[in-house]
């Protein structure tokens, strides 16, 4: 990884690039990933002989196999990167964590791979009060969510209650809930803690209602059912 100070004194780091399709990583998450194109492994053969940091970036369209710099979002997740191992079918499997949002400034393709120099992004701050007010909002909104939601297991939130920052919680919530890819890259994209945890809060309103009217409708039919059932008999 190389550092580089702007006119304005600001660093900016040149990283290795590695374009993903249908998956948005946001920091402190760990996941695996699995590679084949070329210009990705190069990327992450070029990351490891460095520090072993990359920038994970999603694709617009998960179709387009060559990717050009317009067909990539601005906004990415710098990852270190924690295991990675070659397999029998020349694809790569890499392990990875997140850890910090950065912009691109620049994007190039060098070839063999994408390069890329990231600028600084600013989030907010805000006090202790107010924090631990989002996060008990959020917690309980989540609580109900997963009640009738029941793809999501409840070990979840208990993962989650150990959580004090709440850019990070709010992070982990995107992680876990189904959401489009420009959903969630919308959620990367947010440097406000709040405002990332008040339209998850929105989402997660919006479809504890969707799946309220649905299992209710689902027990009207049901009922239905069973009195044209035994009109039968």
């Amino acid at each position: 990884m190389d550092h580089l100070e702007a006119k304005d004194g600001a660093i900016h780091v040149e990283l290795p690039v590695l374009p993903l399709r249908d998956v948005v990583v946001y920091p402190h998450m760990v996941i695996p990933l699995f590679v084949g194109r070329a210009k990705s492994i190069n990327a992450l053969d070029k990351a490891l002989a460095q520090d072993k940091q990359i920038l994970l970036v999603a694709q617009k369209s998960a179709s387009e196999d060559e990717p050009v710099a317009s067909d990539l979002f601005h906004v990415g997740t710098v990852a270190n990167i924690l295991q990675m191992l070659k397999l029998p079918d020349g694809t790569v499997k890499v392990l990875v964590e997140g850890e910090y949002r950065a912009e691109i400034q620049c994007l190039t393709d060098e070839g063999s791979n994408f390069e890329c120099t990231l600028g600084p992004l600013v989030t907010e701050e805000i006090s202790e009060a107010e924090s631990e007010i989002y996060k008990r909002s959020a917690l309980d909104q989540f609580e109900r969510f997963i009640q009738v939601n029941k793809k999501i297991p409840s070990e979840v939130l208990s993962s989650l209650q150990n959580i004090d920052d709440i850019g990070r919680l709010a992070d982990t919530l995107a992680a876990h809930m189904s959401l489009k890819l420009e959903e969630k890259q919308q959620v990367l994209e947010m440097l406000g803690a709040r405002e990332r945890l008040e339209l998850l809060m929105a989402k997660m309103e919006a479809r504890l209602t969707w799946l309220k009217s649905k299992n209710a409708f689902v027990v009207v039919l049901k009922s239905k059912w069973k009195k044209v059932s035994a009109s039968i008999i």
